[in-house]
């Protein structure tokens, strides 16, 4: 089967993050130029060692968690000179948020697939940098809180 198998372009990822003021439509993060996901952050694990263990470590998971970093280019509208609605979204109403109103809903899929995963999320905003002959960066990084979830994906 590996014969038949090929690689996808890491450029075909799309994340989009849900309008928290109108459920059920969802915001294209543009200018993405590189992802990361750890989908080991925020394991934790309990040791299980005993004497019966004759001097071998072992452990269970006892929590599992995920996040994902997302970098790019900072990206305004060329006329209205706005800031990109998925990244303003996460800059401005997502990210000060505390508490329980500190969640959102993120989802993300490669364009070959027919899927989304969903995660309930809580996101940090990254540094936003730039040199003379660069354009200005912009990331920010999402962890999952609790299951993700999955859906279809329609036209």
């Amino acid at each position: 089967m590996a014969g038949n198998s090929r690689s996808i372009d890491a450029r075909g990822w799309i994340f989009e993050v849900e309008d928290g003021g109108t459920p059920g439509t969802w915001l294209p993060i543009a200018g993405i130029t590189s992802w990361s996901m750890n989908p080991g952050e925020n394991e934790e694990t309990a040791e299980t060692t005993s004497f019966d263990s004759d001097g071998d470590y072992e452990e269970d998971v006892m929590q599992r968690g995920a996040s994902i970093t997302i970098e790019g280019q900072y990206r305004i509208d060329k006329t209205t000179k706005a800031q990109d609605p998925g990244q303003a979204y996460v800059d401005k109403d997502w990210s000060p948020r505390l508490g329980i109103d500190s969640h959102n809903n993120l989802r993300w899929r490669h364009e070959t697939q027919s899927s989304w995963v969903v995660w309930d999320a809580t996101t940090t905003p990254g540094e936003q940098a730039g040199g003379t002959n660069e354009k200005t960066g912009w990331s920010a990084t999402f962890r999952k809180s609790g299951k993700a979830t999955v859906s279809a994906v329609t036209p």
